[in-house]
């Protein structure tokens, strides 16, 4: 039994043996699949676009007829739009602030109270501080202009390509008698947008009063809003990051800014130029305007120091201690208070600034940095994984 098992296994193994020996020698190509699918390929970009590129184009174009409608809805809805942003903006700041006020003890709506009242106490003494001051550049408006053209004609006439001379201020548009029947022109126009001022501060005021007074109640339906358990601790992660990013950057920013403006109201007054108290607060709320805000009061201060002195050195004097102290204040003291884990890239910074100007004027542009830093932060708490970390060598 066992001599005729062995024979028939070893039959079976010399049949495929004989078998594997009887067949065609072939060798795979490794490159054979390689070449079949780039044959594929090739025959598949030959092929006119099908169904689904036209779908991919149909779905772009609805999503860009969206959001150009939507920019129209936020351009033509500013008069609104403007003060509740800010209103949600600014009550995000003074989050952390309201956390503190309710750990002794205070309700909400004291909590509310008092905040929106800081704010409105501040808005008011801004205001007050810029009446007399503009009220007098008001007043001396005509003799300003004739001094500018005094002062900066011969620096005109030295450039020859723009065929300036006397007669170019003389006559025309441009004439000081032009400049100066236009002055009333100007001051209705002034005094047609303060109406929409005014009511855009009051909105601004009791949309800030709710939101404060509402704010732990908007924080919990937002939370609750989503289905799943780790989606309502990635929102409360994101709605305190946010507060939290948010409030010390413009508590620190406000500090460095403050001192920046006492530095620039002494400037102001040991370089001669008048109304030094108005240049410490328009250094002060133009520092909140990246890029935008530093060059226009170096501008405006070498332009000031032009018309008041006659020596060039005196004149750019105190536009280049401002613009020294400023580099060093944003490079030096901000980064060592901040930290760098709050640094945004400039460049967008930059067109978001550019954007929200051309949206919504100056409102956008002091909007434009705290929108910045909110999108930073949700971006990186969404997508924590795509930070990028140096592989810097041990």
């Amino acid at each position: 039994m066992n001599e005729n098992a062995r024979p028939e296994k070893t039959g079976i193994l010399g049949n495929i043996g004989r078998r594997a020996a009887n067949a065609p020698s072939t060798k795979a190509d490794p490159f054979e699949g390689l070449a079949s699918g780039s044959h594929r390929d090739d025959a598949r970009s030959q092929q006119p676009l099908g169904r689904e590129a036209l779908d991919v184009a149909v779905a772009w174009s609805v999503i860009g007829i969206f959001l150009v409608v939507m920019m129209a809805v936020i351009h033509e809805l500013s008069l609104i739009l403007i003060p509740v942003v800010l209103a949600i903006v600014v009550g995000m700041i003074l989050g952390i602030a309201a956390e503190k006020l309710s750990s002794y003890g205070i309700p909400g709506a004291g909590v509310a109270v008092i905040l929106s009242g800081l704010v409105a106490a501040v808005m008011f003494f801004v205001i007050n501080s810029l009446i007399d001051p503009l009220s007098q550049l008001a007043s001396e408006g005509p003799a300003l202009i004739e001094r500018s053209m005094d002062r900066f004609l011969p620096y005109l006439q030295s450039i020859r390509w723009l065929n300036i001379s006397a007669a170019t201020f003389s006559m025309g548009s441009i004439s000081m008698e032009s400049l100066i029947s236009r002055s009333g022109e100007i001051i209705s126009l002034l005094g047609s947008n303060v109406t929409p001022a005014v009511v855009q501060g009051m909105i601004f005021l009791a949309a800030l009063l709710m939101f404060l007074y509402s704010r732990l109640r908007l924080r919990k339906a937002i939370i609750m809003a989503f289905p799943a358990r780790h989606q309502r601790l990635r929102a409360i992660r994101i709605i305190a990051s946010v507060e939290e990013v948010l409030g010390t950057y413009f508590a620190t920013a406000a500090l460095i800014y403050a001192a920046l403006g006492v530095t620039m109201v002494a400037i102001a007054y040991f370089g001669g130029l008048a109304m030094p108290l108005l240049w410490g607060l328009f250094a002060f709320l133009s520092s909140f305007v990246p890029f935008l805000g530093i060059t226009a009061m170096t501008v405006s201060l070498a332009v000031a120091g032009i018309i008041t002195h006659d020596n060039m050195v005196l004149a750019l004097l105190p536009s280049a201690i401002f613009f020294t102290i400023h580099l060093l204040m944003e490079n030096l003291a901000f980064p060592a208070v901040v930290g760098r884990n709050m640094e945004i890239n400039p460049f967008l910074v930059f067109v978001m600034i550019i954007f929200w100007t051309w949206m919504w004027g100056a409102a956008g542009a002091m909007l434009a940095l705290p929108l910045s830093l909110i999108a930073m932060t949700v971006t990186r708490e969404l997508f924590p994984s795509r930070r990028i970390v140096p592989n810097l060598p041990a």
